[in-house]
């Protein structure tokens, strides 16, 4: 049953839908204009200020291009990847290519609520694609796509609700992006470079830095595997982790009795990957494949802090030339060659003190991406009850 004052239509029924065209790539004078030129690769779910390439009038003029107003809303239609299907607004005057369409609302319908609504529906919109070698969607599947249509005031509304929803998620994603980069700068000026200190200290610390081999900070660890003893997987997001958390399928041997034991503290990494960065510090006690390294401090040495240093891009170069082997699907880096490698560190104080650094930006990320999911778990429910019509929105008494 529809809602008082819904009714149920097409995209065809509330909006133009055409796309537009691409001017000859071989003319030089149809390119470097003035006029923006959207491509499927620049349609991200979020609004289009700016375009990586412009055409001139008389591009436009020689091609199926057209300038489309701001305010249209544009759906890739073709793409690889997740591309296909997703749907942007045009806050400028701007041309698109043929793999766009470009729907421009009525004036009995909101391009707001429309886009909401189309965003919402990004997974069946992608369904509905032709069949073929490159599946893509058409001028005529997006005109048959159904809507539920309130009254216009009530579109608006709506729309209203979910852009301030949009506008708490834009902001909990640049709180991740901004510590992430202060992390980078940090990893950056805190940790060493090879054998060479870094040129700024934490504040209270003036103790020389000594040069080390990894062997002299690490030995490794070669206890096998107790049966008792949970199986882990180490990740490059997440760290150790168990098995059972990891979402992936269970590959293990039903021997494991050459499985290697972890322990919390340790850092394990992928024997055959650790020129790709693929180490992590453990906060479990467990059992890993026996594709891993397993390293133990010693005294006087910090695994959180050797943990981020083994994240360092020029860190991971210098595990990179360490490496054996022919090619890269088979370089390996096993603890001998590992505990040749030098560095330098300061006393375990200092190490302590850069580790708590880092890891507190970590936390305020994993802090903020929590929320950021809870966010867009709470939104996602919220549209589902706002775009059928099962959840009303209150207007003003003169709006309504």
């Amino acid at each position: 049953m529809l809602p008082e004052g819904w009714r149920r239509c097409t995209i065809d029924d509330i909006a133009k839908v055409s796309s537009g065209g691409t001017p000859d790539r071989s003319r030089d004078e149809y390119w470097g204009g003035d006029i923006p030129w959207v491509t499927t690769g620049e349609i991200g779910n979020g609004p289009i200020d700016h375009t990586a390439e412009k055409i001139t009038e008389i591009g436009l003029r020689n091609s199926a291009a057209k300038i489309f107003p701001a305010g249209t809303l544009l759906m890739a239609m073709y793409g690889q990847g997740k591309t296909r299907g997703r749907i942007a607004a045009l806050s400028i005057k701007a041309s698109t290519n043929q793999a766009c369409a470009a729907i421009i609302a009525a004036e009995d319908s909101s391009a707001d609520f429309l886009f909401h609504n189309l965003r919402s529906r990004y997974e069946e919109i992608r369904n509905l694609s032709n069949d073929g070698s490159q599946k893509n969607l058409s001028a005529g599947l997006i005109k048959a796509l159904p809507i539920l249509l309130p009254p216009l005031p009530e579109q608006r509304k709506i729309a209203e609700i979910l852009s301030t929803w949009d506008a708490a998620i834009s902001a909990q994603e640049r709180l991740i992006a901004n510590a992430k980069r202060q992390k980078k700068a940090l990893m950056q000026t805190l940790l060493p470079t090879g054998a060479h200190p870094p040129k700024k200290r934490l504040p209270g610390f003036s103790e020389e830095w000594r040069e080390i081999l990894l062997g002299t900070a690490f030995t490794e660890r070669v206890e096998r595997g107790d049966d008792r003893l949970p199986l882990l997987s180490v990740t490059q997001a997440n760290g150790v982790i168990s098995q059972d958390d990891a979402g992936r399928r269970n590959i293990s041997s039903d021997d494991q009795s050459n499985y290697k034991t972890v322990r919390k503290g340790d850092i394990a990494y992928n024997t055959m990957r650790m020129w790709q960065g693929a180490s992590a510090l453990s906060g479990l006690t467990g059992k890993v494949s026996p594709a891993y390294t397993v390293v133990a401090p010693r005294d006087g040495h910090d695994a959180a802090f050797y943990a981020y240093l083994f994240k360092q891009a020029a860190m991971i170069h210098v595990f990179e030339r360490h490496s054996q082997g022919l090619v890269s699907d088979t370089w390996n880096l096993k603890f001998p060659h590992f505990a040749k490698i030098r560095t330098c560190a300061p006393g375990i104080e200092e190490q302590q003190a850069i580790a708590r650094t880092l890891k507190s930006l970590d936390d305020l990320a994993f802090a903020c991406e929590r929320q950021l999911t809870a966010l867009s778990r709470e939104k996602s429910a919220l549209m589902q009850q706002l775009l059928t019509g099962k959840r009303r929105v209150k207007l003003e008494e003169s709006v309504a």
